[in-house]
């Protein structure tokens, strides 16, 4: 189920028709109200939230989701007329997992949903991981190292996960941002490097794990 959280009436028709042409449950709602009143009837496996938006605009809603226990494993895609690179880092920092400006392509959102669901399948069947006194339950979506448990974000969670998944298996910030986030922006560097640095702190001594490899990218495992 896709919910869509969108104001404009055509946009939101124009959404829902193609949805279900590809054979994607989903619901439309014009205002922030109805959607949370489907939410806490139903929790669905992806929304679409524009930003601009009557009662209360899509970043707060973000930062709602993204706060709480039982919705924040949501992956959410903005729809926006915002085209700013900071509008798209903000939304992203909050816990976006894709950012599709106005006007798009319908085709376009179609692939970008299904290729956003496919990623959080496979996060989903993977089995939980290991490194040393490190360990990830994808299950229950809890870090510890040795018997503290590491609190995360989503984007923390999913590199910490992409890293662990090939020890010693070095990973290009490309291909890391590829994976976590699912598109390109400027700045794209330096996005994954802060990611890693929060990371690294949050993990304490085990942050260590993480090794850079100069000019290339990050891996988990032993120093070259």
């Amino acid at each position: 189920m896709i919910y869509i959280l969108e104001d404009d009436a055509s946009i939101l028709k124009l959404i829902m028709y193609t949805l279900n042409k590809e054979g994607l449950e989903n619901k439309g709602f014009e205002k922030p109200s109805l959607f949370y009143e489907a939410l806490n009837e139903k929790v669905p496996d992806l929304i679409l939230l524009d930003i601009m938006l009557p009662e209360e605009d899509g970043l707060s809603i973000l930062k709602y989701l993204k706060h709480d226990y039982v919705f924040k494993q949501i992956p959410v895609i903005m729809l926006t007329a915002k085209t700013s690179e900071y509008d798209k880092v903000l939304g992203l920092d909050e816990g976006a997992d894709d950012y599709v400006t106005k006007p798009f392509g319908i085709m376009e959102l179609v692939a970008r949903i299904k290729a956003v669901l496919r990623r959080y399948q496979k996060l989903n069947q993977a089995e939980d991981m290991h490194y040393k006194d490190l360990s990830v339950s994808f299950t229950k979506h809890t870090v510890k190292v040795k018997d503290k448990n590491i609190v995360l974000t989503r984007k923390e969670f999913d590199l910490l996960c992409l890293l662990l998944s090939k020890p010693e298996r070095c990973f290009s910030r490309e291909e890391l941002l590829e994976a976590v986030w699912g598109y390109d922006f400027i700045d794209s560097s330096r996005t994954v490097d802060v990611h890693i640095r929060m990371l690294r702190s949050k993990l304490e001594e085990a942050g260590d794990y993480i090794k850079t490899v100069r000019g290339v990218g990050y891996k988990i495992g032993e120093e070259l």
